[in-house]
């Protein structure tokens, strides 16, 4: 039998991008349900997708993710 996950680890995490328009770097979240912009020059940086946002921005760290 497979290994039973009693307690399931969270799908979503934080990413630190930087945005295409101007390099301000900032930390968002993987599963952003508003449309996520940047604080310098308001360049949407992600948008939702009912889920995982869509990422339009350059990803530089994943922080918090669980890897395996």
């Amino acid at each position: 039998m497979g290994k039973v996950e009693l307690v399931p680890l969270p799908k979503s995490y934080f990413v630190r991008v930087r945005c295409p328009k101007c390099g301000n770097e900032q930390i968002i979240f993987s599963h952003a349900s508003r449309e996520v912009k940047c604080h310098v020059c308001d360049e949407v940086l992600a948008r939702p997708k009912g889920g995982k946002a869509e990422i339009l921005a350059t990803v530089i760290e994943y922080l918090g993710r669980v890897r395996e």
